[in-house]
């Protein structure tokens, strides 16, 4: 997400970094590239109009032309912008309730079925309560059975009436949450290819009969400059709480994020990352405007390994590889750990400096990783824990036995061995990171 502005930012400010001091003419040009950046992404004309008028005074203050790096003042000016656009700090969901009443609107095709289902497994996951998926959406055509099907997957129970009033059935939900102890209560409700009266009528009676601490508005980032034409259609009539930004992976421009909040004051509170049923990440706009500037993310990186990966597993692995005992069967245990962690080119990119390292852009096939499983996994225990003994018969042995060829043996071995010398020169202390 956001790598063509990202790339576009980071062209422009590596510029500012060539000069030795800021002055109105170098910022101009800088600022030039800045707003066709932004405008190129899509941003609000007047959200990009503002934003320049702000950094160009910053930039052009005493405290930065008298500074020794006005280089690096210049960057953080960009960035304290970018954070304060984005919504400044980090906007919490509501979770206090019994139960606590959670009401997710949007159009059709905005992804709504989909994230309802990824934010009760977040909910689960993340506070460890029970949530009750509810079935709202009586209009479109296999919509109770979608959302049926997405509960069945994360084993999260879905209350459906068919095709009965929305608003009974929401009643009745809420009902049953209580009786059987349910601490969240997620509803679906239906969506249109546009906004308009009957539908907007239908949610204002859902929410003036079940009063939600949470009215979420789903929004396909792609729509691009009409999500703000969306938002405000929903936040006159219902008085949003939040937005959820769907299909940050996609081809998107960004544009709908950077200006949001500052058009409209409804706050992103989480975003769409993935397909996968955990690709809903919280919205921190400090840590997507490091993104953006390629400086990086890694809390969010720190914070998916700790979902994901077993503590007593990693730290066991740590230890034998400061004491120079890891071995294959050791390296094949972290392998399956880090896919755990989802596509690793999306890792690498919240990696500081991965740009400078030339690093951000790198595409990892799939079947290669499957490749190097295959490869290991033919492998006797013995093998894995004593890479030593694989001498030519053994590797051609390994080779059939996974399908792969001896030379894609002999790469993983060597690329194993070059990976232990790393690890003992980060004991020894005589590693240097490359930024």
């Amino acid at each position: 997400m956001f790598e063509n502005l990202g790339d576009r930012l980071q062209n422009a400010i590596d510029k500012i970094k060539g000069y030795g001091k800021i002055t109105e003419d170098n910022i101009g040009e800088v600022t030039r590239e800045i707003r066709l950046a932004l405008l190129e992404a899509d941003v609000n004309y007047k959200v990009v109009k503002e934003f320049i008028a702000n950094v160009k005074q910053k930039a052009l203050g005493e405290e930065v032309v008298k500074s020794l790096k006005p280089s690096e003042m210049f960057v953080k000016i960009v960035k304290d912008e970018l954070v304060s656009l984005l919504g400044g700090q980090k906007e919490d969901l509501n979770t206090v309730g019994n139960p606590a009443t959670l009401m997710l609107v949007g159009l059709q095709g905005s992804g709504k079925t989909t994230t309802i289902a990824k934010l009760s497994n977040y909910l689960r996951k993340n506070y460890k309560k029970k949530p009750l998926l509810v079935a709202c959406d009586i209009y479109r055509p296999a919509a109770i059975e979608q959302l049926k099907q997405l509960g069945k997957q994360l084993n999260i129970e879905v209350y459906e009436e068919g095709k009965k009033n929305p608003v009974e059935i929401c009643k009745n939900a809420i009902e049953y949450a209580k009786e059987n102890n349910y601490d969240y209560v997620l509803i679906d409700t239906a969506g249109r290819l546009q906004i308009d009266e009957e539908l907007m009528n239908e949610l204002e009676d859902i929410a003036n009969e079940i009063k939600p601490i949470e009215t979420i508005l789903v929004v396909d980032s792609m729509t691009g400059q009409d999500a703000i034409n969306v938002i405000e259609g929903f936040n006159n009539k219902l008085k949003l709480t939040g937005a959820i930004l769907t299909k940050l992976d996609g081809d998107t421009r960004g544009g709908a994020a950077l200006s949001i909040r500052h058009l409209t004051n409804v706050p992103i509170k989480f975003i769409g990352v993935s397909e996968k049923l955990d690709g809903l990440e919280e919205f921190y706009p400090e840590r997507m405007a490091s993104r953006i500037l390629g400086m990086g993310d890694i809390m969010s990186m720190i914070e998916k390994a700790e979902s994901v990966i077993d503590q007593d597993e990693a730290y066991n692995t740590a230890k034998k590889m400061q004491n120079g005992k890891f071995d294959l069967e050791d390296f094949l245990s972290t392998f399956k750990q880090i896919k755990k962690l989802g596509p690793l080119e999306n890792l690498i990119k919240l990696i500081p400096g991965a740009k400078k390292m030339g690093i951000n852009n790198v595409k990892i096939d799939p079947k290669d990783v499957a490749h190097i499983e295959a490869i290991i996994l033919s492998m006797t225990s013995y093998e894995r824990k004593h890479p030593e003994i694989l001498k030519s018969s053994r590797k051609l042995r390994i080779a059939k036995g996974s399908g792969r060829n001896v030379e894609e043996v002999n790469r993983l071995l060597k690329q194993f061995e070059e990976m232990k010398k790393m690890m003992k020169m980060m004991k020894n202390g005589n590693f240097k990171m490359p930024f």
